[in-house]
């Protein structure tokens, strides 16, 4: 059994969970449901996983919020057609933490490399999607349908450009050096070279497969005025299917985003 004692843990996640999800709600980037779903999984990250997973969520937190401080004006219209705004609610910070919560608990009863690798490819893959987001949106290249090519408009779930694919490497390669780095000051983790690989490669297969959902399966809709949205506003849908939300590809994401992390760890452990 891993040596992190969850009686200590859980009140410090908690107490840091708290005060990172208030600023972040005063900030905007969360609504008070959303402060509730990140002080969820938050405390249960530290509480199972200790400093290096608690700490790892909060760095991926941290910089997916002040990105999405860039330039935020510009992207005030894009935004409009995404089925959530700004503002993170309840159901995206646990579609975004959820399967990190489940492999802290794994990794505690049973901890093995396979399950760090899997945590960190599925936050990689969450941290992708959402760093291609708020910077490939900002690409003076417009993004094409990963399915056909054809050019879309910017925010259009599954288009892909070079700026938001480098985005998600990127994303990925952060989370997996700063998963890498506090196994090595922490435990609770392996703190070698190939977490970062992983890091990059499963952030890199998550974020390729959310696009790919984004433009196959997820739910889009024709509201009253004609647009296509992703929010449902009473609207006929004319694509996907209707549960397949944002939240649902976010979460689908992540769960293969961690089989690939696990399956990578098999080559490199």
């Amino acid at each position: 059994m891993n040596h992190v004692n969850p009686a200590i843990f859980v009140p410090v996640g908690l107490v840091l969970s708290a005060a990172i999800a208030l600023v972040a709600y005063r900030r905007g980037s969360l609504s008070r449901s959303g402060v509730l779903g990140a002080m969820l999984t938050g405390t249960l990250h530290f509480g199972f996983g200790g400093p290096t997973w608690g700490l790892t969520l909060i760095a991926f937190f941290v910089s997916s919020t002040a990105l999405g401080k860039v330039r935020e004006r510009e992207k005030e219209a894009v935004a409009a057609q995404y089925a959530k705004g700004g503002r993170r609610d309840f159901l995206q910070t646990v579609a975004n933490g959820g399967i990190g919560v489940a492999f802290a608990v794994i990794y505690w009863l049973y901890p093995a490399p396979w399950v760090f690798a899997a945590f960190v490819g599925a936050l990689a893959s969450v941290a992708g999607d959402t760093w291609a987001t708020e910077i490939g949106v900002l690409s003076r290249r417009p993004p094409r349908l990963i399915t056909t090519g054809r050019i879309v408009p910017p925010g259009t779930s599954g288009g892909v450009s070079p700026l938001g694919t480098g985005a998600i490497v990127v994303g990925g390669v952060f989370v997996g050096a700063v998963a890498a780095g506090l196994a090595v000051a922490f435990g609770s983790g392996v703190g070698t070279w190939w977490v970062i690989v992983v890091g990059a490669l499963a952030g890199l297969a998550g974020g390729l497969s959310d696009s790919l959902l984004g433009a196959t399966a997820q739910a889009q809709y024709r509201d009253a005025a004609g647009t296509v949205t992703e929010q449902e506003r009473g609207g006929t849908r004319v694509r996907g299917v209707g549960w397949m939300t944002n939240d649902a590809v976010n979460f689908c994401a992540s769960v293969v985003g961690a089989v690939a992390g696990g399956l990578l760890s098999l080559v490199f452990a």
